[in-house]
């Protein structure tokens, strides 16, 4: 399989930091140009860009978008337009995720994560849909292992993200032959930043996890690549979790 991406155009949604700084990275690194999408962390991007424009003039943009907003799919396919002139890969990376009691759910809690994890990836693919195919693209969703087995405490998200994995699939059938569309779904990858798993609960999620360790973005970023470049592969969903969906 030829890896190169070499005079392609990606896009990466909360391509700034953590896993989607490292898709960004790989995904450049095999010669693609990235638009980097972020939403707070302008700082982030605007080093991630500055770092791939000195390896390639050129060669990378950002873009601040918030997601839920109507306006949002149609400004990153002309921003992808305006600093590449063509999108090849669309990767729907930028995802919120947080516990929600069930009896507790409000709407702001549905808009937030059924809007971040569903409804931007669906509109934002079917805004890029024909650019997509006219240079036989793909899109790459980032799902998680917990849209097939739900994670307690997390029901909103992991209903959120069954839907990004039927999505994934749908779309797989309707955007045939010329566009692939395949998904990423991370185990123990990147703990989140704000406290939520304590030590304990972090132990024991290794100790199910038949590698026995944690993952790193890296990995994410290598399926990524890898289902960039699988030029017979589509409606799959590959997970990358050290074995635990085949544990939990």
């Amino acid at each position: 399989m030829d890896d190169s991406l070499e005079g392609k155009a990606a896009l990466v949604t909360g391509g700034a930091r953590r896993v989607g700084a490292a898709i960004a990275r790989r995904l450049h690194a095999a010669g693609a140009k990235v638009l980097i999408h972020y939403r707070d962390s302008e700082a982030d991007a605007a080093r991630l860009e500055a770092e791939f424009n000195a390896a390639r003039p050129k060669s990378a943009a950002k873009v601040k978008a918030e997601l839920l907003a109507p306006i949002a799919p149609r400004a990153l396919l002309l921003a992808a337009l305006e600093g590449f002139g063509r999108l090849d890969i669309l990767v729907n990376n930028a995802s919120s995720f947080f516990p929600v009691e069930v009896g507790k759910i409000e709407s702001s809690h549905w808009e937030e994560l059924i809007g971040s994890n569903l409804r931007a990836p669906l509109f934002i693919a079917q805004q890029a849909a024909a650019e997509l195919a006219k240079n036989e693209g793909c899109i790459v969703n980032i799902v998680d292992i917990h849209a097939e087995r739900p994670l307690k405490g997390y029901a909103l998200y992991s209903v959120a993200k069954a839907g990004l994995a039927a999505m994934t699939r749908a779309l797989a059938l309707e955007l045939a032959p010329r566009v692939r569309v395949n998904g990423v779904a991370p185990g123990a990858i990147a703990w989140p930043e704000d406290g939520q798993f304590a030590e304990g609960e972090r132990v024991r999620i290794v100790s199910t996890t038949p590698l026995a360790r944690t993952g790193a973005p890296e990995d994410i970023a290598r399926a990524v690549h890898f289902l960039a470049c699988a030029s017979y592969v589509t409606g799959q969903i590959l997970a990358v979790d050290g074995g635990r969906s085949i544990f939990i």
